[in-house]
């Protein structure tokens, strides 16, 4: 018997991967979800299978997300990044990865983790959804706004409510995994 996926997931390969291994499982690894926050700040405009295909390109690019060596970007180093035709060369895209490592420092020295700040949105622990189908699933949530708002002011950029919320789903902060989805915490035993 196959298992049953939400219904985004399709039939691409890398995709339903990505659905039955990361997408809603928590992550709490500074290194991974500052990863995470950067590329769907990178899919804004486009499809998250874009930025999926080309995520090991961007881990080459910037330095496997090492938000410390990325703060100290130059303008030699941004140039080069724009050059490559491996991610998406958005200059305000990828100057946001920058800011946003700069952001993410200081967070990380206010709240001795990211992992410590950005989990406070949701209470520490995944909020998990019954949605019944995708329709169902919203695009930002109260949780989702208060996060960009708060990281907004804290310096971040390419962190608006919807991409907050698109976060939150891939870093298992919320589990929108549909009910008849074997991903669903109530189909555990279909796994």
């Amino acid at each position: 018997m196959e298992r049953r996926r939400c219904d985004w997931a399709g039939d691409d390969p890398l995709y339903a991967r990505y659905h039955d291994e990361e997408w809603g499982v928590p992550v709490h690894d500074d290194r991974q979800l500052f990863e995470m926050l950067n590329l769907e700040g990178a899919q804004a405009g486009l499809s998250w299978i874009t930025i999926l295909r080309k995520r090991e390109n961007y881990r080459a690019a910037f330095d496997n997300f090492d938000a410390a060596k990325i703060a100290a970007y130059d303008e030699a180093k941004i140039a080069e990044l724009l050059a490559n035709p491996g991610i998406v060369r958005n200059r305000l895209k990828v100057r946001g990865v920058v800011k946003n490592a700069q952001a993410f420092l200081a967070v990380q020295e206010e709240f001795g983790s990211f992992d410590a700040y950005i989990w406070r949105f949701v209470g520490g622990e995944p909020i998990v959804y019954e949605r019944q189908t995708v329709g169902d699933i919203p695009a930002q949530s109260p949780e989702a706004e208060a996060m960009s708002k708060d990281l907004k002011k804290r310096g971040f950029t390419f962190v608006g409510p919807t991409i907050c919320y698109a976060f939150m789903q891939a870093v298992g902060m919320v589990n929108d995994h549909t009910v008849d989805c074997f991903r669903h915490p109530r189909n555990a035993g279909q796994r």
